[in-house]
């Protein structure tokens, strides 16, 4: 048996979440593992780096999974791509050490959220970004960006959560991005790179910050939340569609 790290995009619109469920939702797990048990050898049974909620995206989940199947790695991609739906690609495969784990190896995870503001609501994008149509406060946004990172305990922005709520963030970015159509719109991207998160954290503390951003809540108000805040002390947690898993790190973090 071979160990393939295979590495995939998916636009999470149409899917109830990554892992399979109870029900037989359709989710990334369920649709990409039925379309490996196509291939002669191959274990339909996929690890991910992640997790993902109904409607949040992806461009780049790591997975691994065995096979005993002789297709050379750079054409797995290819193989399972005619078996996939348009909305779920392979981008990349490679074969691993034995012991190599997408989830257990992985060092650190980025996700990026995106905010649009303008006057009008998107079209196009309504299924990719987070429509908040009034002005935000991004120098207090980034003030309360800095007390983020770091090791916290984040049990008040976990949703349902049952492990540990301890994390570590390694960075916590606020970036401008100014469309094509010119200056009368921009995108927010609030990027987070950890060791991991608590169910819900990254859209719980958008939520938050763009409390911030509004003027509902000040900027001093995260390492009061990070000390002794709970879920209902928090901000609301943001829509899913303006989330992206962005990248896995399986070397440790250096800025």
């Amino acid at each position: 048996m071979r160990r393939i790290r295979l590495t995939v995009e998916y636009d999470g619109t149409h899917f109830a979440g990554l892992q399979t469920q109870a029900r037989g939702e359709r989710t990334i797990q369920s649709v990409l593992e039925a379309a490996l048990a196509r291939i002669p050898g191959a274990s339909p049974k996929v690890v991910a780096a992640g997790r993902t909620d109904a409607g949040v995206h992806a461009l780049a989940m790591p997975f691994h999974y065995d096979t005993a199947d002789s297709i050379p790695a750079p054409k797995i991609p290819y193989a399972l791509n005619a078996l996939l739906p348009p909305d779920l690609r392979a981008l990349s495969a490679e074969e691993v050490e034995p012991d190599f784990h997408a989830r257990k190896s992985c060092h650190w995870r980025c996700y990026r959220y995106r905010i649009l503001q303008r006057p009008m609501a998107p079209g196009l994008e309504r299924h990719r970004v987070w429509w908040i149509p009034q002005a935000l406060n991004l120098v207090a946004m980034r003030h309360a960006l800095e007390a983020l990172e770091g090791e916290h305990d984040f049990r008040a922005f976990a949703i349902k959560e049952e492990r540990s709520t301890v994390r570590r963030i390694y960075r916590a970015h606020l970036t401008v991005v100014t469309p094509l159509e010119g200056r009368s719109a921009q995108e927010i991207w609030l990027e987070f790179v950890g060791s991991g998160f608590v169910r819900g954290q990254v859209r719980s503390m958008v939520g938050t910050l763009v409390e911030v951003g509004l003027g509902k809540r000040d900027s001093s108000d995260i390492p009061r939340l990070l000390e002794h805040g709970t879920r209902k002390d928090a901000g609301p947690t943001a829509p899913p569609q303006g989330l992206y898993f962005v990248h896995a790190g399986y070397t440790p973090w250096n800025g």
